[in-house]
């Protein structure tokens, strides 16, 4: 017998999707929208179809600048976190100016990276990478902040030096904070990615989604962004699952 959690978390959102589905692909024919307004889903499916080859390389490149960006963001971001909850100076001298980089539009940002960096796959990276890291910046810090002093001062109790303290006290209670953060910054990656190529490139699912939508190629622009959108799917739940591995006390409690 299926039980409720099957129910809510995979049969509820499935039926909610083919219905929107069936509701879209009426409504074209209906309403006799023009395909280059509103595709049905059926010719979005045909075109992406078509494309399933060229898709592959333009994929892989989006995938390759979002992962660099994210990578980067957590290689910077943590120590910058840790740096900032260690250190009150740092904090004062840095927290407004990551406040500041993060109020920038990311859209008036990529244009100068793309001088300053040239054509290639570094200026979106940089940009995805600007985009991911204020979220795991703050969240990390977050989380090292907000340890319990009952369990600072139990390990300065067992005479446990700043680097134990930290390992055993502080990382620990922050991973929750760090993981949600990390959530974040990968889809925020993938937005950054396509931003980037928005900007300056030949290649990539944000430069086929523009160029589909300059030549009114509507169906191949909403394959694109399908793509998109279940690549940054996949990349939430792969961090899921590496969150689930690393702090399995968070792991929600199955039902009888």
């Amino acid at each position: 017998m299926i039980s409720r959690r099957v129910i809510a978390d995979y049969l509820v959102p499935a039926a909610t999707l083919v219905g929107v589905l069936v509701a879209w692909e009426a409504a074209t024919h209906a309403l006799r929208i023009p395909r280059f307004v509103m595709p049905p889903p059926s010719a979005i499916l045909a075109e992406g179809w078509d494309w399933r080859y060229r898709f592959v390389e333009h994929t892989w490149v989006t995938l390759y600048e979002t992962l660099g960006g994210f990578a980067l963001s957590i290689l910077v971001g943590v120590p910058l976190a840790v740096l900032i909850v260690y250190s009150p100076v740092i904090k004062s001298a840095l927290y407004p100016l990551i406040v500041l980089a993060q109020s920038v539009p990311k859209i008036a940002i990529a244009p100068v990276l793309l001088l300053v960096l040239g054509h290639g796959e570094i200026p979106k990276v940089f940009v995805a990478f600007l985009v991911a890291f204020f979220p795991v910046v703050v969240d990390t810090a977050t989380g090292l902040a907000a340890t319990p002093p009952e369990l600072l001062d139990l390990s300065r109790s067992y005479r446990a030096s700043a680097f134990k303290t930290f390992v055993k006290v502080r990382l620990p209670m922050a991973m929750p904070f760090f993981f949600a953060g990390a959530k974040v910054a990968i889809t925020l990656s993938v937005i950054g990615a396509v931003v980037g190529e928005f900007v300056g490139s030949d290649k990539g699912l944000g430069y086929i989604i523009l160029s589909a939508t300059s030549y009114w190629k509507t169906e191949l622009a909403f394959s694109s962004m399908i793509l998109l959108s279940l690549m940054a799917i996949v990349l939430f739940g792969a961090v899921a699952l590496v969150e689930r591995f690393v702090c399995p006390w968070l792991a929600p409690a199955r039902e009888e």
